[in-house]
């Protein structure tokens, strides 16, 4: 494989080559890397609803790498909010798909560390999935009843824009949002994507699209509010190449055969055996 394509995350010593055993309804994962200014505040705001939601849940706080206190946050939490830490900066795709393999949850999710949407789409997306109406249910920012409550800067609005057109061409012409920080998964559904999934950095987002309608795994998109856009760790200056490169490096992938066939999907019980227990923030 060429050096440009490499998967570092493969070695990652809590990577488990078969899932774990369920044991809860609901697992949010948060990516984060140097976010103890405004982490708190975020997971305040998930326990919040998912308490009263009544969910049977757990929050899984992915520290990639933080030179900050990120990691010691959820200490101040309750047994469902746990920090896996990873051995060094690995990039947010590596830090999702070590959260959705390590998991334990019926359903699993992600969001970003900054909680930047209305959470009422976190909520449509578990009850689509637990009714199994779909396996995967994608946030979409540009659904007709998705809103934009948050100032966003011009030029990012513009690279977006730019980001979309790429994704339409090369990756899907139905889920052309492919970068919305909310995405939900049934288990089975999430350990088929995310143990083919190769991308380290931001466009794991557009690998794991195209590998959904690759497999044929069915999918809802779900209008996803933006209510806020803090500062973020992807920066387009130094992440627009990369990702647009890594958007190639897909398709070049599944040219070759590194996904293997198209379809096949089944929804099937994986196999399960014990695995090592997630690790609590030092």
């Amino acid at each position: 494989m060429d050096a440009s394509v490499v998967d570092h995350s493969r070695s990652l010593p809590f990577a488990p080559t078969t899932a774990k055993p369920t044991d809860h309804d609901l697992t949010v994962i948060v990516p984060s890397y140097n976010e103890e200014s405004r982490l708190p505040a975020t997971l305040a705001g998930l326990k919040q609803p998912l308490d009263d939601w009544g969910f049977d849940y757990r929050v899984l706080v992915i520290d990639d790498g933080s030179t900050d206190r990120t990691a010691e946050l959820t200490d101040a939490y309750d047994h469902r909010f746990s920090t896996l830490v990873m051995p060094g900066k690995s990039g947010k795709g590596a830090a999702v798909r070590a959260g959705m393999l390590q998991s334990t949850g019926r359903i699993l999710a992600f969001t970003d560390a900054d909680l930047p949407y209305d959470l009422a789409a976190l909520r449509q997306g578990y009850q689509w999935l637990r009714d199994e109406d779909c396996e995967i249910v994608f946030g979409a920012r540009d659904a007709d009843e998705a809103e934009c409550l948050a100032k966003r800067r011009l030029l990012r609005t513009i690279a977006t824009s730019v980001f979309r057109g790429v994704v339409k061409r090369l990756i899907s012409r139905t889920i052309t949002d492919t970068q919305c920080g909310l995405k939900l998964f049934s288990r089975e559904a999430a350990w088929a994507l995310f143990s083919l999934s190769r991308v380290d950095g931001f466009a794991f987002d557009a690998e794991i699209v195209f590998l959904a309608e690759r497999l044929g795994i069915p999918c809802r998109r779900v209008p996803a509010t933006l209510i806020n856009e803090y500062s973020s760790t992807l920066s387009l200056s130094r992440h627009a190449l990369p990702m647009f490169l890594d958007v190639l490096h897909v398709r070049r992938r599944a040219l070759l055969g590194a996904y293997g066939p198209r379809g096949g999907w089944m929804k099937t019980t994986t196999e399960i055996r014990p695995g090592t227990e997630t690790k609590k923030a030092a």
